[in-house]
């Protein structure tokens, strides 16, 4: 074929430039979404027979319908919110730690809205509350007081326990303690019968033990293990309560059983508890020839006095009669502080001394508040739970008695405690002693 101009083209080429057009108007047609009649005569006119305009209009039934009639919209936006909030209450409910919320939050738009309601924060668990330390700012602080002001009751306890011992305001964090409480929350009644006992945030004179043993009996109800444990003590005892030797003793007993059958519960600790079941290290009782001398005198003394001495001795387990499982795990709110005061020194302030037992991270709220070991006068603890907890984890082995021993603290302007001894016997003869 000739032009005016003399060029030449040949036949074949001339038909594959049509071809190559006519297939490119047929996709455009397919693409804009082009309806009728004249959608069909383009794609019928693709030269090259039918097998192309077949594939055409296969493709364009594959094509999903558009929601609404074109734009940007999809099937997501179609979900109405009450299937999308109880999506996101599941995933608040079972997240492992707070950075799976803050990603599904993160996702789209429509997640941060509905994230932020009401009834998702309400479900948070309290892996997706567990701040850190290290990471506290006003962002987080915002957070769980909107958890705190759903309803969540796991937010109000963590907010009002970093209040009260971190932050120092000691009004609105006892307040959000009780608001936990109210909704029968074990580990706030607890923490509030800890406050009780000790006078926390006020004078000695601000104790109040039946108080106190009123908040741990409530919680021991709720099945919460150091309010039975600390709750059978007093009943030992008769420390804000009359004595009864063998009621306290059931406490004790249905502590470390309730503490057994949680670690076996747990898939983590299930193992290690399992390894110990097979070489039979969870029934190891010491012989009185292998215990350091001042342990063979707390057995001698136990013998003498088996009423104070009920724990029993010689034994090498975690567990008060029980067997040797795994440390519990500490709350996310005690692991706060204790991560808190770590970079502070170790110290809630001069002269205010930390709860000796590692998962417990309270402080002194004044000085001498804590009772200490009466034996040796090292170590100091916010309640006889966490005594009896780090006796078997960890001052057992590294109690030594002294003649005497004085406290550096004690000084003119204390409140009196240090002139004072009420002692409590703890187990295996380790005495606390009101310092």
């Amino acid at each position: 074929m000739r032009t005016r101009r003399g060029m030449c083209y040949s036949e074949s080429d001339l038909c594959s430039e049509k071809m190559r057009a006519a297939a490119a108007a047929a996709a455009k047609a397919v693409a804009g979404g082009v309806v009728g009649v004249r959608r069909r005569r383009r794609v019928d006119s693709i030269p090259g027979g039918g097998e192309d305009a077949a594939l055409l209009r296969r493709k364009r039934r594959r094509c999903p319908p558009r929601v609404g009639g074109g734009g940007g919209d999809d099937l997501f936006d179609a979900l109405p919110d009450d299937l999308v909030l109880s999506v996101l209450c599941r995933v608040a409910g079972s997240a492992s730690s707070p950075a799976d919320l803050v990603n599904v939050l993160l996702t789209c738009r429509r997640f941060k809205s509905l994230g932020l309601h009401s009834m998702v924060l309400s479900k948070a668990s309290s892996n997706a509350l567990a701040v850190r330390a290290h990471g506290w700012c006003d962002s987080a602080h915002r957070f769980l007081k909107l958890c705190a002001d759903a309803g969540n009751v796991e937010a109000s306890y963590t907010l009002g326990m970093i209040r009260f011992y971190c932050l120092q305001s000691r009004g609105s964090g006892a307040s959000l303690m009780a608001k936990a409480a109210i909704g029968s929350h074990a580990p706030a009644l607890y923490s509030l019968a800890v406050i009780q006992f000790n006078g926390s945030g006020g004078s000695k004179n601000d104790k109040d033990l039946r108080a106190g043993v009123a908040l741990c009996a409530r919680a021991a109800f709720l099945g919460h293990v150091d309010a039975m444990r600390e709750l059978g003590h007093c009943l030992q005892d008769g420390y804000g309560v009359r004595q009864n030797v063998a009621e306290g003793r059931r406490f004790l007993v249905q502590a470390n059983a309730r503490e057994l059958a949680a670690v076996l519960s747990s898939p983590s600790a299930a193992a290690a508890a399992a390894s110990l079941l097979s070489t039979r290290a969870w029934l190891a009782w010491s012989s009185p020839h292998a215990q350091p001398p001042h342990q063979q005198q707390q057995q001698q003394n136990h013998q003498q006095h088996p009423l104070r001495h009920a724990a029993g001795t010689g034994c090498p387990l975690l567990s008060d009669f029980g067997c040797n499982v795994p440390a519990p795990e500490a709350h996310p709110a005690n692991r706060f502080m204790a991560e808190w005061f770590a970079a502070r020194g170790g110290s809630a302030g001069p002269g205010l001394r930390l709860c000796s037992h590692v998962g417990c991270g309270r402080p002194e709220t004044r000085k001498h508040e804590f009772r200490r070991c009466s034996v040796c006068g090292a170590v100091n603890y916010c309640s006889r739970a966490c005594q009896a907890l780090d006796w078997k984890l960890r001052h057992k082995a590294e109690c030594t008695p002294v003649e005497r021993w004085v406290d550096d603290d004690v000084d003119g302007d204390g409140d009196g405690d240090g002139g004072e001894h009420d002692g409590v016997a703890g187990l295996n003869g380790d005495v606390m002693e009101e310092s």
